[in-house]
């Protein structure tokens, strides 16, 4: 059987399709792939962060000011920005969707990394849909989350469960 595999173009395209317009981002080691994908596009802006809780403050200037921005950071990066999350995404109705990388996770079922335990139980505490998303044919669930924000005015978070493969 063949591993799931996820590509920064995939989830590129589904951010072009959308309309997307700029992605708020504390880069990582797991998303490494993700970063040259981006700056080597000219249609999506990447906007680089010093800390995770400053993705949603960051997100909610862009969207009052009329653009359609996502946040990309790691599950930790979640537990982080919890009191930015619920003030600026929860409590302010912003259509926010949160592309996050689900570190520790293992598909198999041997999950040793606490982040991973934790998350599903945080985003589910703060009312926070979510879509898994682990390989290219997963990415359409994106455009899903997107759709829902946009249809609730309420965050959505996409756990990205796999680290992305090379191009």
């Amino acid at each position: 059987m063949q591993e799931a595999v996820l590509h920064p173009a995939a989830i590129l395209a589904e951010l072009k399709k959308n309309k997307i317009t700029h992605v708020v981002w504390l880069p990582d080691s797991e998303t490494n792939f993700m970063y040259h994908q981006l700056t080597a596009d000219p249609e999506v802006d990447l906007i680089p962060v010093c800390r995770e809780g400053e993705t949603m403050a960051v997100a909610a200037g862009l969207w009052l000011g009329g653009c359609k921005p996502v946040v990309l950071i790691q599950n930790t990066g979640v537990f982080e920005s919890g009191d930015s999350i619920r003030g600026l995404g929860v409590d302010v109705n912003q259509p926010l969707v949160m592309l996050v990388g689900y570190r520790g996770w293992d598909r198999h079922g041997v999950t040793r990394d606490s982040a991973a335990r934790f998350i599903e139980h945080i985003l589910y505490a703060w009312g926070i849909n979510y879509y898994l998303v682990e390989a290219d044919e997963d990415a359409t669930r994106i455009s899903e989350a997107l759709e829902e924000a946009e249809r609730t005015q309420k965050p959505v978070a996409v756990l990205v469960g796999s680290e992305f493969g090379a191009e």
